[in-house]
């Protein structure tokens, strides 16, 4: 191999390196808190409506600006809108280092979605227009697979902090990485759209409306119900934002995004594919989290290590699956692997007290695998669908899928898992005692809390509490798993097979669009 082939290969993975690191560093920041919330209760007085914000704020800042913000990628340069975001990430979680009190924390969090809005579409557009076309798809599988396990590694990353440190040892942490990694993303090619189109305000501000609604009716439902007028109120308002953001882009001259592309069997298949998989995802990792700490009595590291087998699968299968997706189409690995999802769902399902860590690791392995599968052909697809040059809106119309997913999982999890509890529970809290029928009545961490103060006499209501929370559980992965096989149907139906004759289909073209590429991009222009 000559010294210029070997430095072009050295370029290419530093810039995956580069890019796959940053969109680690963002996702597992959205799961990193999650160990230290009773820590950050103690310490700073905030109360479960604030730590609940702790942790959406960030989701919610990232959410509603991440489809902006890879336009702005678009129309500026990719290096430099995921270098400003690092910084922006890297400043706000130095914050609470600094000022106290659970507000201060809550806009450090939000500040630091923001950041991270400007970091995740760059990332997957980087990679997209500076590698050849024969490299992306590898690429694209490795994204997708440390995506997927991001939150995995945020929340072991934490654990181990906590071991040994207070919380703000988690704050120190995504600081500092996130200054690495603005100093390292300097070092990148630059890549913008050669056209330079005007951005679309009117789009930004309505499609952020429509997210922002949507996700935050998904949030608020576990706390105050589904039928609860707040709730209701922002899911109706953010439908009809969404329409508005579909009627103000399809008369764009230069739409934030083209809505049409939706239409498109490819790009609309992956996108509700990566919806599905986030859904499922944290939804999952909120019950299974509270399975290990309540039910097996884990510690926060454990809970974290108990989790970690779920990597190896992802990321190998994630490197695969978008060969198999070349071979045998988008249907296949879509069909496969959402399947796969839904019956480690089922098997989770069957979990109950007596249940080992045996008894949930095959289950834990069996969805990685199916994640695996499905996660890099999704997201491949996405990118692909698009139209030339579009490299950031791509990515971000991947990442927000991402992201309401995951709002949406978490929400739809935590309400089945607390009426299911509330079923059983309220069976025999007419025989509890009313000073702690508050605590029994809320969750099985405050029935613990106070059967644990009152001795083993309360051995019996401690079981009861534990039986309603695997009922609850129950309930949770067994609808989930029955929605996600059903979705899998309809999913493979309409994803398009295998291509014989080259595409089968084709984005909206638009040729005022059409960029300038050089020799490291294969649909945007580059500079070093």
């Amino acid at each position: 191999m000559s010294t210029t082939a070997t430095a072009w290969s050295t370029r290419l993975r530093w810039v995956v390196l580069v890019a796959c690191s940053a969109v680690a560093l963002v996702i597992a920041s959205m799961a990193a808190l999650y160990t230290a919330l009773p820590e950050i209760a103690s310490e700073t007085g905030a109360t479960q409506a604030q730590l609940t914000w702790v942790v959406d704020g960030y989701t919610l800042a990232l959410a509603c600006l991440v489809l902006p913000a890879g336009a702005l990628g678009d129309r500026f340069g990719r290096r430099l809108i995921l270098v400003v975001g690092l910084v922006v990430f890297a400043v706000s979680s130095a914050v609470p280092l600094f000022m106290g009190g659970p507000m201060w924390l809550i806009g450090a969090r939000t500040a630091g979605g923001v950041g991270a809005a400007l970091v995740m579409p760059s990332t997957l557009s980087i990679l997209t227009s500076s590698l050849p076309r024969e490299r992306r798809n590898v690429a694209i599988g490795i994204w997708a697979g440390t995506v997927g396990v991001g939150a995995v590694l945020g929340i072991l990353g934490s654990g181990v902090l906590m071991e040994f440190w207070s919380w703000a040892s988690i704050s120190v942490a995504m600081a500092i990485s996130g200054v690495v990694l603005a100093v390292a993303g300097c070092t990148i090619p630059e890549s913008l759209d050669a056209a330079r189109p005007a951005f679309d305000p009117w789009g930004a501000v309505s499609g952020a409306a429509a997210v922002g609604l949507v996700v935050v009716a998904a949030l608020e439902a576990p706390q105050r119900g589904w039928t609860d007028p707040v709730v209701l109120a922002a899911a109706i308002a953010g439908v009809a934002a969404g329409v508005a953001f579909a009627l103000i882009e399809l008369r764009a001259e230069h739409p934030l995004l083209d809505v049409r592309l939706f239409a498109l069997r490819g790009f609309g298949t992956g996108t509700a594919s990566v919806a599905i998989q986030f859904l499922v995802s944290f939804g999952l990792f909120m019950l299974i989290v509270q399975f290990f700490q309540l039910i097996l009595g884990y510690r926060p590291l454990m809970s974290a290590l108990a989790m970690a087998p779920m990597i190896a699968p992802m990321v190998i299968l994630s490197v695969i699956a978008p060969w198999l997706a070349e071979r045998y189409g988008l249907r296949l690995p879509t069909a496969a692997g959402l399947a796969t999802v839904g019956v480690a769902l089922l098997l989770l399902s069957r979990l109950s007290t007596d249940s080992t860590f045996t008894d949930i690791l095959w289950p834990l392995l069996i969805m990685s695998v199916g994640l695996g599968l499905s996660a890099a052909p999704a997201t491949a697809a996405i990118v692909d669908g698009a139209p030339e040059g579009k490299d950031g809106v791509a990515a971000a119309v991947n990442d927000a899928a991402r992201e309401v997913g995951a709002a949406i999982g978490i929400a739809l999890s935590g309400s089945i898992l607390a009426a299911g509890y509330s079923e059983r529970i309220d069976e025999v809290l007419p025989m509890v005692p009313e000073q702690i029928r508050g605590p029994v009545s809320g969750s099985l961490a405050g029935a613990l809390e106070v059967t644990e103060h009152i001795g083993p006499q309360a051995k019996p209501l401690a079981e009861v509490a534990e039986g309603a929370f695997m009922h609850g559980l129950h309930n949770a992965c067994l609808l989930l798993g029955s929605a996600v096989l059903v979705l899998a149907v309809v999913l493979g139906l309409w994803a398009p097979g295998r291509r014989v004759n080259g595409p089968v289909e084709a984005a909206p073209a638009d040729d005022a669009h059409e960029p300038d590429r050089t020799a490291l991009g294969t649909g945007s222009r580059t500079a070093p």
